[in-house]
């Protein structure tokens, strides 16, 4: 099926090139989106009597994207999950969650305009991609934690795994101290009480 293009399409092309694509995606994404035009020579003609017109507008959402992607790029947002001791989430992070976090960091991202690198299954830092203009798109942060505390450990270098293991050794050296410290109080009491034999030889 050939369509006319009304804006850059990843991997087909740019604004007003027509090309070839399947049936489907054309009814079920290109279509109804308004990111293309069935190439008809009607609509081919009417998207030359329009395309300086929109051109301009291409131009103008796109600097508008710019800016949003200068102070949106690179930033970093927590995402509260429950996880196993592993760091394996009960779930996963979705489009969505993404979008929501971002949101809620001040900036206005749609959950289809997030595109995940990777399933997000574990506790972590992950890039996220936010495609907000066909001409621009950035990498944020998702700092995927258990607990906002968690998420500042993390967000300082330490992964999920280091942070179990210095837990485990901080508990062991816990329960050793304990130990110790039974220890040094038993032989506080052998010291203080003294042994039968010695309290029978000072009476002589």
């Amino acid at each position: 099926m050939q369509v006319i293009l009304l804006e850059r399409v990843a991997k087909l092309g740019q604004m007003g090139d027509v090309v070839d694509v399947k049936s489907g995606f054309a009814r079920n994404f290109l279509l109804p989106q308004g990111k293309a035009l069935t190439a008809s020579q009607r609509n081919i003609a009417d998207f030359e009597a329009r395309k300086v017109q929109l051109e301009a507008q291409n131009l103008e959402t796109r600097k508008e994207a710019e800016a949003m992607g200068e102070k949106l790029g690179g930033q970093q947002f927590i995402v509260i999950r429950q996880a196993s001791d592993g760091g394996a989430l009960y779930g996963s992070v979705t489009t969505r969650d993404a979008a929501d976090a971002a949101t809620a960091g001040g900036f206005s991202v749609d959950k289809k305009q997030v595109v995940l690198i990777n399933p997000i299954k574990d506790l972590g830092l992950h890039d996220v991609r936010v495609v907000l203009h066909p001409e621009v798109e950035v990498t944020i942060q998702l700092n995927v934690a258990r607990s906002t505390e968690e998420a500042e450990l993390q967000a300082s270098g330490k992964s999920i795994q280091e942070l179990e293991a210095e837990a485990e050794a901080e508990a062991e050296f816990e329960i050793a101290e304990l130990f110790d410290d039974i220890g040094a109080a038993a032989s506080d009491d052998d010291d203080i009480g003294g042994s039968p034999s010695e309290e029978a030889s000072d009476e002589d």
